[in-house]
Parts: C-alpha cells; sequence; structure tokens
C-alpha cells in the first residue's frame, strides 16, 4: 500500500534526485519528442513524449483511464514509485505529466528544478541510450476533485478565484488559438511563464519567495480554477499553487473549448478600446 504521505517536493532540487539514484522506487520521467530524448538524456529516465500521450488525439482533453494505466505501468511506476518529471525548458509538458499522476491518485511527483540542459548534463548522470524499463503495475484510484468542466467553470464566475495561465496578448484578445478572443469572465491573468527563468544553463522554476511574492494578491479563502490554451500550460500554475497553500484545480478543456463555445460568456479587452 502506498504512503499517504507525500515524499515527492512540488518542485524537486538537482540535490534530491541525487541522493535517490539508487532508490528503485525512483523513476525519472522525460517529457520530450524521442528526438531529443535521444540526442541525450538524465541516465535512467523514461521517455513520454508528451503531445502524442497527455492528450486524447480526438478531443484533446485527459486520455482514457486504461491509456494512462497503460501509459504508467509501462513507464514503471507503481503506487510506491516517487516520480520526477523534466522537459525541454516549456515547463508545461512536465507539469501536465505532473497533474495528471495526481488526477489519478499518485500523490509523491514533482516536477525538477531545471529542464533539459546543461545543468542537468553536468549535475546528474547523462546517457544516449534508450532506458530498459520493467514494467509495473499502476494502479489509478481517479481525484475528480482536480478536474474542472465547462459547466463548473462557468459557475464559479462570480464565486471562485479563475486564473488564466495564458500569455498577455492572449488575455487581453489581441491574439487566439480558438475563434473567439478576450478571456473567461473574471478571470486575472498570471502567465505560467512567470513562474520560471530562462538561464545559460537550461530553464529554471524560481524560488519559493519569488513565487509567493508573484500569488500573493490571490486570496485563500476560494477556490482557484485554471485555464489556459489547452490545459498543459495551467498545470505549472497549478503545482506552484497548490504548494502555497491553494486549493486549485484545472479546466481541461481551457480556451480551446470555452472560446470555440458561443453560448459562453467572453470578456474582450482589445474589442472594448477599439
Amino acid at each position: 500500500m502506498a504512503s499517504s504521505e507525500k515524499e515527492v517536493p512540488n518542485i524537486v532540487s538537482v540535490d534530491w534526485v541525487k541522493e535517490r539514484l539508487t532508490d528503485e522506487r525512483l523513476v525519472i520521467l522525460d517529457i520530450r519528442e524521442y528526438e531529443e530524448f535521444k540526442q541525450g538524456h538524465v541516465e535512467g529516465a523514461v521517455n513520454i513524449p508528451g503531445l502524442a500521450n497527455l492528450f486524447d488525439q480526438e478531443t484533446w482533453l485527459l486520455p482514457k483511464l486504461d491509456h494512462l494505466q497503460n501509459l504508467f505501468s509501462k513507464a514503471g511506476i507503481d503506487n510506491n514509485s516517487l516520480v520526477v518529471t523534466y522537459d525541454n525548458g516549456d515547463f508545461f509538458w512536465a507539469a501536465r505529466a505532473y497533474w495528471i499522476l495526481e488526477v489519478l491518485g499518485h500523490q509523491n511527483v514533482g516536477i525538477l528544478e531545471y529542464a533539459y540542459g546543461s545543468y542537468l548534463q553536468e549535475n546528474l548522470p547523462n546517457s544516449k541510450e534508450d532506458t530498459v524499463v520493467t514494467a509495473k503495475t499502476f494502479v489509478p484510484r481517479v481525484d475528480n476533485d482536480q478536474i474542472q468542466t465547462k459547466l463548473s467553470t462557468l459557475m464559479a464566475i462570480g464565486k471562485e478565484t479563475i486564473i488564466d495561465g495564458r500569455a498577455n496578448d492572449h488575455y487581453l484578445g489581441k491574439n487566439s488559438i480558438a475563434k473567439r478572443f478576450g478571456h473567461i469572465p473574471t478571470a486575472k491573468n498570471y502567465p505560467c511563464t512567470d513562474n520560471f527563468q530562462v538561464t545559460d544553463e537550461g530553464a529554471k522554476m524560481k524560488n519559493w519567495d519569488e513565487l509567493a511574492a508573484l500569488y500573493k494578491d490571490i486570496p485563500k479563502d476560494k477556490e482557484v480554477i485554471l485555464y489556459c490554451q489547452g490545459g498543459a500550460e495551467s498545470a505549472l500554475n497549478y503545482i506552484v499553487l497548490q504548494k502555497l497553500g491553494y486549493k486549485a484545480s484545472i479546466y481541461d478543456g481551457s480556451w480551446k473549448e470555452w472560446g470555440n463555445d458561443p453560448v459562453v460568456p467572453i470578456e474582450n479587452p482589445s474589442a472594448k478600446s477599439m
């Protein structure tokens, strides 16, 4: 039986990984495309390309449960595994893997503080060989509290805190991946890219003092619903807010669903300024 106590930090230091490289429970997930993975990766990491595996290819929502159960079982994850994710520096691919695992009831997951780059190459063992994985049995225990729908998000307008994790020009209605432009009414804009900084050694998550200052104006007495373009970027905000003591969840349909529905309300600041 897996422990109910979370052993893996939300944001995992490289030193934490170093200390546990010989721990058989440790599973490192590389969420980059295979072409990147085979050019070099943290030794022992298991490659799960995010775009093909972490979205249903028809709906672009969460994949079906049997797909995810099979995916994580083949990656060598069971309910006792300590899972650490990393990606190419966008961070939202690693964050989506984190969020999906939590949705499936696996609490012992964290995101590596550095994306793949020179820092990880110099401070952790690296390899270009495919990792040989011993499959295990991953048993999901779905936690629906982590997921919001279009209806629940609609009902939360004016009652709960809604955060838009997209770039500011999308929030303001200057750009859109959907037919409509703007944002969900009452939503506040906290771009997910504000959670990390790009360095010469690879993209790195900001420290907790900086992150706490970033979100200091969000009240903690309300639930927080997060959305973005398609449900991935907001997962990075989710990881941070969760650690800072907020009750956060993600509207998985995000703007790709909301912005293409002519019935639900929107606010478009750009239209008002014309």
